[in-house]
């Protein structure tokens, strides 16, 4: 392997194979064969002894430089590795026109962008014709070309480590935040804890957890068993509820392949984590899946795999969860991935900004940090950089937007020969994601007040988009749930055996986790009598035109009929008192028509429906105010 390397990175310098060395001292070239034969039995620091001793006996013998650049670039010190190419490639330049090339690569690796510049336009005008490097050389250009204008036109970032209660001498990377920024779930790689079983590895990632108190964070916590085990478990997400946490395991029993598999533990009213479940052979392949980012609302999940099928190294994939499971991953297609490495992806709980890391698309290193927005049509939009200097050299990874959108945390090794470390930073505005608010509450039997696991979706009216699905807590029927602000939302709550709960509102100010929208919802068990309000059905003015936002509910009730074959229900209009008794009977009495008239094109027997017009004889509140005449005009469902 290091011949193979050694052999590319000099070969990529000259242009042609020759037995010729630059230098003639012969005690040179004796040190730089012994040099070499060390080399390639990585005995490095015998290598160096050598190759020192062979430049020092001629200060120009290219070769030798070159050499000690590869040693210094497996060392990882690619500031010296690049030093002492250039040595080599200078020395002779007209020996090694590709050398440009290379040393261009070399320096762009290490944030030395307008050196790299300088250099690639030498190599440039050079006009070598090598075909081998044509690929390599246009990529290379792009990234200069990018870096460059960055780093003279840098985006507003100030940096702040979190400080010793979470960053240490070992490696923190990957943080994971609760909606409230109130507790910080990361990875940690360093020695095996002496909480679990001894292991076979001499460093394993495991999970910590911080909490911060009067601003600041707490010292860390292990999270402990079942979750941490001795094997590796990183790159955690965690629903908006705080219930679900999902991550990467690699090598356990129970996996699909000798690579790494997707996990995921839900935690009780104790606050206990369950034991790990694999997601199964759907998501989890012979192949390595890992990174998932759970959406807010636990219904899509997004993550990274090299699984066939991809468009380069590692590919985004997505799944959606579907009556209990995940449906089949589908790739995010050429939007988002290239024939490079994606990574890390995050998706906000705007559910429309998803954050991920490239080494492909324009950047200014390793891996940057990019911001692709879901648009209107379900396509992605081209990546947005993020910029200097939030993006460097260095690889960013585990990126992560707070829910307001102004704050983000990441994990860098921003110091060379340093640590990973976990920084945050206000987000400039150009790549904030939607602000988002919480609405929370409880979901209960009106008859008996008792908790119900119902199902619950929030639609956008103007577009019928499914814009989040969840469940309310099984012991107390306890949601949380967070949407972006500026829309207009149906709400739909359900469960078997009663009727549905439906409401409409639209977010027009910013509800913060600790201050959250709060909406109970009483269900009605099915019996005779019982009725709601279907707050979803929507006329235009002065009409009975049903508008198209109503197909929301309208497909609601056929759903419901459909489960409850027996069920044989009334639907009935309001009106408020503006105009005439005779006049309001007839509006309200052709708008129960027209929803009647609806549910039987969906192939609801017309036996099981009645339509009926009370005008405006059965008002729910005053017709004085502009709210009581809202309350008023109402269509009904009642069970017969």
């Amino acid at each position: 392997m290091r011949l193979t390397v050694y052999l590319l990175l000099l070969l990529v310098a000259m242009p042609g194979v020759s037995q010729d060395y630059t230098s003639d001292s012969k005690r040179a070239i004796r040190h730089f064969e012994e040099g070499k034969s060390h080399f390639l039995h990585k005995q490095d620091e015998a290598a160096e002894e050598s190759l020192l001793k062979a430049i020092k006996k001629d200060p120009e013998f290219s070769e030798a430089w070159f050499m000690l650049a590869q040693i210094y670039l497996d060392q990882q010190q690619p500031a010296k590795a690049a030093s002492h190419y250039a040595e080599g490639v200078l020395a002779h330049p007209d020996e090694f026109p590709n050398g440009y090339l290379k040393l261009a690569e070399l320096l762009y690796k290490i944030g030395k962008y307008t050196d790299a510049d300088e250099y690639f336009r030498t190599w440039k005008e050079l006009g070598v014709r090598d075909t081998r490097l044509q690929s390599k050389a246009m990529t290379l250009e792009k990234n200069l070309t990018f870096a460059v204008n960055a780093v003279a036109n840098p985006v507003p970032f100030e940096p702040k480590s979190l400080g010793d209660s979470v960053n240490t001498e070992q490696f923190e990377y990957w943080p994971s935040l609760s909606v409230d920024e109130q507790t910080l779930f990361f990875t940690v790689l360093g020695p095996p804890n002496p909480e679990l079983p001894t292991g076979r590895l001499t460093e394993q990632e495991d999970f910590y957890f911080a909490e911060k108190q009067d601003g600041n964070w707490t010292n860390r916590h292990y999270l402990g068993a079942p979750v941490n085990t001795n094997t590796n478990e990183g790159a955690q997400s965690v629903t908006a509820d705080g219930r679900y946490i999902y991550f990467t395991s690699c090598n356990r029993p129970d996996g699909h392949g000798r690579m790494c598999d997707l996990y995921f533990s839900s935690i009780d009213n104790e606050g206990r984590w369950s034991k790990p479940e694999n997601l199964g052979d759907v998501i989890n392949t012979r192949a390595s899946e890992k990174h998932p980012a759970i959406s807010a609302d636990g219904r899509i999940l997004y993550f990274t795999s090299n699984r066939p099928g991809g468009k380069g190294g590692y590919d985004i994939w997505m799944s959606v969860r579907h009556d209990g499971g995940w449906t089949r991953p589908v790739n995010l297609g050429d939007s988002i991935n290239t024939p490079g490495m994606e990574q890390s992806p995050f998706i906000h709980p705007d559910q429309r900004s998803l954050y991920f890391s490239s080494d492909h698309w324009p950047g200014m290193g390793m891996g940057d940090i990019f911001l692709s927005r879901l648009k209107d049509d379900g396509t992605w939009s081209t990546p947005e950089n993020l910029g200097y200097p939030i993006n460097t050299h260095n690889e960013e990874v585990g990126f992560v937007v707070n829910a307001q959108g102004n704050r983000a945390y990441y994990s860098t090794n921003r110091r060379e020969g340093t640590d990973t470390d976990i920084y945050t930073f206000e987000m400039p505005e150009r790549s904030r994601p939607t602000p988002v608010s919480y609405i929370t509450g409880r979901v209960y039997d009106a008859a008996n007040i008792k908790g119900i696991e119902a199902m619950f979706q929030l639609i956008d009216l103007s577009s019928g988009e499914l814009v989040m699905e969840s469940a309310s807590n099984p012991e107390e029927g306890n949601y949380f749930v967070s949407l972006p602000t500026g829309s207009s939302y149906a709400f739909n709550v359900s469960h078997p055996g009663y009727l549905f709960y439906s409401d409409h509102f639209e977010i027009a100010r910013r509800y913060s986790r600790l201050e959250p929208f709060r909406k109970d919802i009483p269900l009605e068990p099915i019996r005779k009598g019982k009725s709601i309000v279907l707050n979803n059905i929507f006329f235009d003015f002065d009409s009975y035109t049903l508008k198209e936002e109503s197909r929301i509910e309208l497909n609601k009730i056929t759903e419901l009929l459909e489960l409850n074959p027996g069920m044989k229900i009334e639907i009935s209009g309001h009106t408020d008192q503006t105009g005439s008794s005779i006049y309001n009977m007839e509006l309200s009495q052709k708008r129960a028509e027209e929803v009647v008239k609806y549910l039987a094109t969906e192939g609801i027997d017309p036996e099981r429906l009645t339509s009926k017009g009370y005008g405006d004889t059965k008002p729910l509140s005053t017709n004085e105010t502009e709210e009581g005449r809202a309350l008023n005009r109402r269509t009904e469902l009642k069970v017969l």
